[in-house]
């Protein structure tokens, strides 16, 4: 029996501060195309993903994060897991739907939303790319959220925030919207982000709800102990890690880096292979 994961709450579900990343599942490497193309040629039916999702739920990391409600595969392979294995898994959809302040906007944002729900969704988080359409800077606003916030509680979800753009939580908080959690990208690298990596810091820090933050590895860019070693040692206890792998073998060495640091001690991993450093260190 693996140990349990350390885990947080929100918005009254418990989840686990490891969240099961997609991106190496889906096929978005942040690399090439071709890299795109590997990842969907291995992970190509619901069959595929098990070992995976299985590595995660050993620690009772029950909880996925994704574009969920736009992927039939990713969906299947999550229902798939779950009867194969006997144990839910929390769904995170981040969704993207129209936005557009028009009749026919808000049809298919409802339907977007609708469909979250169909396909067991706990979660409905507005994708980042959405809701950086609504952003007033000016006002220090985000236009129509709330709209969009009310369609998600009233189909049952939990609503959230994708803020890729730093900026969404700040105005989100000083301005109360009904969100329980945020997403945000964090790395010891600053890919991606829009802000130093300090700033971002202490967004998350003072931010009102529990943040998921992503891609803490980006996109392999860093190595997984190093990134770990940072955003484990940077964000709250009440913060989440999303960490995505392409195998079950990466799994299980992410988990036990992570127990490592919030252990502070050496994780109990094999060193990578690299010529004569065995004998640098002095064993094999």
């Amino acid at each position: 029996m693996s140990a349990e994961f350390p885990r947080t709450n929100v918005g009254g579900v418990s989840l686990p501060r490891i969240l099961m990343g997609t991106n190496w599942l889906m096929g978005y490497s942040h690399r090439s195309p071709a890299a795109d193309k590997g990842i969907k040629n291995r992970y190509s039916t619901p069959e595929s993903y098990l070992p995976v999702l299985e590595a995660y739920l050993r620690y009772g990391i029950d909880a996925i994060m994704g574009p969920f409600s736009g992927d039939e595969l990713a969906t299947a392979a999550i229902k798939y897991a779950e009867d194969k294995l006997g144990k839910k898994i929390t769904i995170i959809d981040t969704p993207y739907f129209n936005v557009d302040d028009t009749p026919e906007g808000r049809r298919e944002a409802e339907a977007a939303i609708k469909k979250s729900r169909e396909i067991g969704s706990t979660f409905c988080l507005v994708h980042h790319a959405c809701a950086e359409q609504l952003v007033n800077k000016n006002k220090r606003t985000i236009e129509r959220l709330p709209d969009y916030l009310s369609m998600i509680r009233d189909n049952g979800l939990i609503p959230g925030l994708s803020a890729h753009m730093p900026e969404l939580v700040l105005y989100s908080d000083a301005n109360e919207y009904d969100v329980e959690t945020y997403i945000q990208i964090f790395n010891c690298m600053g890919f991606l982000m829009q802000v130093e990596v300090e700033s971002v810091a202490e967004i998350i820090k003072y931010a009102k709800k529990p943040v998921m933050t992503i891609k803490p590895f980006a996109a392999g860019r860093t190595t997984p102990f190093v990134g770990l070693t940072f955003s484990w040692n940077a964000i709250r206890d009440c913060d989440m890690i999303t960490i995505g792998a392409g195998s079950a073998d990466e799994v299980i060495e992410d988990v036990e880096m992570s127990l490592a640091i919030l252990e502070r001690r050496l994780p109990d991993i094999k060193s990578r292979n690299s010529p004569a450093k065995q004998e640098i260190l002095g064993h094999k």
